[in-house]
Order: structure tokens, then C-alpha cells, then sequence
């Protein structure tokens, strides 16, 4: 390739790059997301000072690196620290702000004597019907036509809009109407949905073809901040407390909607303070930690078994043997861990019918941890076989034939001459495999779901681990709480981290082995 077409080519390279970011900052600040848009714009300032430049050459080649490691490794864990300080969760998703409205918007009642808009659902450009923000396209007896959404009505263009003879727009540039089908899949949101107008009023669907026009019975005053609806007798007051719009009169009785704010190490202090959450943290993390060990333990050795068994160059077949061995490691692991779990099964599983036994392996705390521990030798012992197996490969033949020479027996040979230098490979690769099962999700989620469960505790689980339980404080009950469960990924994480520290300084000093 000649050096001007090469030329030509980093340029445009360069160029699609700072298009895409300056199109990326542009999405940035059309969120309102400040900060962002600044760091967007150094990302850019920097590739365009290494790239277009013949200096720092180092930096070409380090640059995307840093980048994705940015993007993949940095960025998630400064969010889910970040999100550890707040209250996220289920009823806590946005700023208090959006919840008076939302609150407001959700009182409208309609207006007696006001007539009614043909409706019809959809989304904005090319947005997917399944899961796009919906807008309602709306027209009014005089056959005027509106566009309707959170933020209010506006005005639509009659160029291009189809309608029904009823008025019911078919089809609208810009926009994907819904058919009845996806509109009904979408009743849950479609529920939540109140067009605000300019006179203080919304306007709320009816069924999936008309709307109407209604007036809010909740009001918010600014200078008390407290709100108060109108359709109870006496009118009902709500002031702020714990994030939430809570009933003076009666502090059981408050608003669903309540909004984000920063609570500090509050989630922290609940884990080790709430006596039913610590007690159950320390369970977990307890079996977590032998969950890791024995798992690396146990199929490090029976994968460094086989190895050297088939490292004996007497052995026959050898290509074969390996071969069916590491099936385990090729198949999906879902599939084996499902296979498993009906393994298990106490009435019809094939392990209790062909032993004779008639042990609950997934029914009580002991035989759930022994069967995850089983099925999880079996899922890792190839790719410890297969390592093991590469690095006896490159130990030198000389090395056993000087220890034979100097009277050691094979059991002396393995232990001072073969392990230590296995170790030198291996270990990085032993502590990455601590790591994986200390946050083995699938597996667990998989074959028992953290169960069983104490009946008066749904919320941890026999099995669990550290990982399992924070999913399900973040995505399952009635009330997920993601700002928790955020602090409990801070904690895994620290844990990892510091159990990991003593394993990396041992493996240093295993290199000087050699």
C-alpha cells in the first residue's frame, strides 16, 4: 500500500471516529447530560492529538486499549459505586420533580361535558413498539390533530396523516402506530399515560381508540412543598419524607411514586447493621468463600490428575481420551447445568434411582451445596485439564530425568520438581478462576436459584451467593432496590479484590522458580 493511500485512509478514519463522538455529544447534550458531553469532547481532543500527529507513537497503540478499558472496566464500576449512594429502586427512579408531576398527571379525573379524542397509540421515528417511549396521536372532533406525550400536546401536520372516517390516525410521518396487538402489550405503560395541558388539566386514554380530557385532584404548593388532593373529604396532605409524598394525617398512606436522592453509606450501614440482612450476608459469604475454594481446589486437581495420567508416554490413544474428555468444557453450560439439575431430581433423577438413595439434593441446604459442587467439578475440570496439560508439555524432559537420577521417587518428583513449575503457569489462571466462581451467577441461578429458602426469609436463599443475592435484591421482589444491591456489588467487589491481593503476590514469587 502506498504511503498516500495509506494516508488517505487514516483520515478518514479520523474522521468517521470524531463524527461519530461529535454525534455522540450532541445525544449528550440533548439529554442534558453535561459532564458527559465534556469528557466526550477531551476523548476527542485526545485521539485527534495522537492520531493526527507522528509524535507519541506509543500512544497510538495504547490509546484504545485505555479507551475500552475505560468504557468496559472504569465506567461500570465508578456508575455502581455511584449507585450505591443513592436509593434507586422500584418507586425511587427519578428526580422529585418528575414524581409531583408524575402524580399530578396520574389524578386527572375527566371533565363532565367535554367531548372525547379519537386516539391512536404509537412511537416516535424508529423507535421499537415494544419497548419505545409511547405518544398518543390524538384528534379532536373539529378534526384538528395532536401529538401527546409526557412533556404535553403539540400540534401535528396534516402532511402525509392518514385517518379512518372516524378521524382515528392510521399512519403519521415520523411516527409507528401500533397495532391492537402491541398496544395491548403495552397496557401496563399505556396505563401510566396523562398528557398534561397548558390550563392545568391531562388528557388520559380509554381503552386503545379514544381519549379524554380531565383535570388533576392533586395540587402542589411550591412554597409549604407539600401536596394535596382534592377528591377526599377533607382534602388529604402529603409532605416529603423518606423520599416519598407520605399522608400527614396518617403516615401509613402515601404515594407510589417517591424520587432518587443521595443517601451516603446508608446502604453500607444497612449491611452490616440490619441484624436479618448482616446475619444473612455473613451465611453467604461464608459458603461464597468455600463455594470458590473448593471449586478451584477440586478441579485443579482431578484436571492435573487426568493430565498427568495422560502425559505418561506409554499410554495409548491419548488423542482420543483427551479428546472426550474436554466435551464437558465444549458444551453450553446452561445446558449441562439444566441437565444436572434433573439429575438431581429426588423422585426421578437418574443419580438417586441408580445409587438407590433418596436424598432431596435440591431440597435442603446440604444436598443443594453438594450438588452445586458436583456440577460444577464437572463443568470445570476440562479447562483445568487442558492447562495442565499444556504446561507439563512444557516443562523439559530433563528436568524429571535429573531428579530420577538423583534417587527421587515420583511422588518427591511431582511434589518439589513438576508442581512448582506448574504452578508458574497456572496460577494466574488459578486465582482468575477464584474470581470466576466467586461470582459463578449462571451456575447457581441455573440449578437452584439460590435455594431452598427459609420460609420466614424469601430473600436469601440456602445456595446463594454474594452475586445471586444482590440480583435479587436488585431485579426480583415487589420492591427492587438497585442502589442496594449496587452496594452489595461494591462489597463483592472489595472482597474479590483483597482475598486476590495475597494470591498475586505468591504468584510472583513463584516466578522466580525459574
Amino acid at each position: 500500500m502506498t504511503k498516500p493511500i495509506a494516508l488517505a485512509i487514516k483520515w478518514v478514519l479520523i474522521l468517521v471516529v470524531m463524527a461519530g463522538i461529535l454525534w455522540i455529544a450532541t445525544q449528550l447534550a440533548a439529554a442534558g447530560n453535561t459532564m458527559a458531553v465534556v469528557i466526550a469532547g477531551l476523548v476527542g481532543m485526545a485521539i485527534l492529538a495522537v492520531y493526527a500527529t507522528r509524535r507519541s507513537v506509543p500512544l497510538k497503540y495504547l490509546v484504545p486499549g485505555l479507551l475500552f478499558m475505560a468504557l468496559f472496566q472504569l465506567w461500570p464500576v465508578l456508575y455502581t459505586a455511584n449507585l450505591s449512594l443513592t436509593n434507586y429502586g422500584d418507586g425511587h427512579l427519578y428526580s422529585k420533580e418528575d414524581s409531583v408531576k408524575d402524580i399530578v398527571a396520574q389524578s386527572v379525573r375527566e371533565v363532565p361535558d367535554t367531548p372525547r379524542y379519537k386516539m391512536s397509540i404509537a412511537t416516535k421515528g424508529g423507535a421499537d413498539p415494544a419497548t419505545g417511549d409511547l405518544v398518543l396521536l390524538l384528534t379532536k372532533p373539529d378534526g384538528s390533530m395532536y401529538v401527546g406525550d409526557k412533556s404535553g400536546l403539540q400540534p401535528l401536520s396534516g402532511t402525509g396523516v392518514e385517518k379512518t372516517s372516524l378521524g382515528k390516525i392510521t399512519k403519521a410521518p415520523d411516527y409507528t402506530v401500533l397495532t391492537a396487538r402491541q398496544a395491548n402489550q403495552r397496557s401496563k405503560d399505556l396505563s401510566t399515560i396523562a398528557v398534561p395541558t397548558s390550563d392545568g388539566g391531562g388528557i388520559k386514554p380509554v381503552g386503545l381508540s379514544e381519549a379524554y380530557e380531565g383535570r388533576s385532584t392533586v395540587k402542589y404548593d411550591a412554597a409549604t412543598d407539600k401536596l394535596t388532593d382534592s377528591s377526599t373529604t377533607p382534602p388529604t396532605v402529603y409532605a416529603p419524607k423518606d423520599a416519598r409524598w407520605v399522608n400527614v394525617a396518617d403516615p401509613s398512606q402515601s404515594f407510589p411514586q417517591g424520587w432518587k436522592e443521595n443517601v451516603g453509606l446508608a446502604n453500607y450501614s444497612r449491611i452490616f447493621t440490619d441484624s436479618t440482612i448482616r446475619d444473612g450476608f455473613i451465611g453467604i459469604f461464608i459458603w461464597n468463600v468455600v463455594f470458590a475454594v473448593v471449586s478451584v481446589l477440586s478441579t485443579f486437581l482431578l484436571g492435573m490428575l487426568i493430565a498427568l495420567l495422560f502425559n505418561d508416554p506409554r499410554l495409548r490413544g491419548k488423542g482420543i481420551y483427551r479428546s472426550l474428555l474436554i466435551l464437558p468444557y465444549a458444551l453450553p453450560g446452561f445446558v449441562t447445568a439444566l441437565v444436572w439439575k434433573g439429575m438431581f431430581n429426588q423422585d426421578y433423577g437418574i443419580i438417586n434411582q441408580t445409587l438407590g438413595l433418596g436424598i432431596d439434593w435440591l431440597g435442603t441446604p446440604f444436598g443443594a451445596k453438594a450438588a452445586i459442587l458436583i456440577t460444577n467439578l464437572w463443568l470445570g475440570f476440562p479447562y483445568m485439564f487442558i492447562v495442565c496439560t499444556g504446561a507439563l508439555q512444557s516443562i523439559p524432559q530433563d528436568v524429571r530425568e535429573a531428579a530420577t537420577i538423583d534417587g527421587a521417587n515420583a511422588f518427591r518428583t511431582l511434589r518439589s520438581i513438576i508442581m512448582p513449575l506448574l504452578l508458574v503457569a497456572v496460577g494466574p489462571l488459578l486465582l482468575a478462576s477464584f474470581a470466576f466462581n466467586f461470582n459463578n451467577f449462571g451456575l447457581i441461578y441455573l440449578l437452584t436459584k439460590g435455594g431452598p429458602f427459609n420460609g420466614q426469609d424469601t430473600s436469601i436463599g440456602s445456595s446463594d451467593l454474594l452475586i445471586t443475592y444482590a440480583y435479587r435484591l436488585a431485579f426480583s421482589g415487589s420492591a427492587p432496590n438497585y442502589g442496594f444491591a449496587a452496594a452489595v456489588s461494591v462489597v463483592i467487589f472489595l472482597l474479590v479484590a483483597l482475598m486476590s491481593i495475597p494470591g498475586f503476590r505468591r504468584t510472583k514469587a513463584l516466578e522466580e522458580v525459574n
